[in-house]
């Protein structure tokens, strides 16, 4: 079983002022919410791309599913009412 918080500090670590809403109910399935400034700069397959890069081999072994939303921090902002 993969936990959240080390997939969280994964993403993290990996992608520069980067904010990982992490969640799971079985340590197999997740889901996240990533936001991050880089993004406002790539697609949205290359920021998928740097998401599962942080991850690596665990995905499709210990991590079975992620199912992802990727943000720049202006994104999130209107989406939570904060803008």
């Amino acid at each position: 079983m993969f936990e959240v918080p080390r997939l969280k500090k994964m993403i993290e670590d990996h992608i520069m002022d980067c904010t990982a809403l992490v969640e799971s109910d079985d340590g197999e399935h997740f889901q996240a919410v990533v936001v991050a400034p880089v993004f406002g700069t790539l697609n949205r397959v290359k920021q998928h791309q740097l998401v599962y890069q942080a991850i690596g081999v665990y995905m499709g072994r210990e991590i079975h599913a992620l199912q992802l939303t990727t943000l720049t921090p202006e994104a999130w902002a209107a989406r939570s009412g904060n803008a």
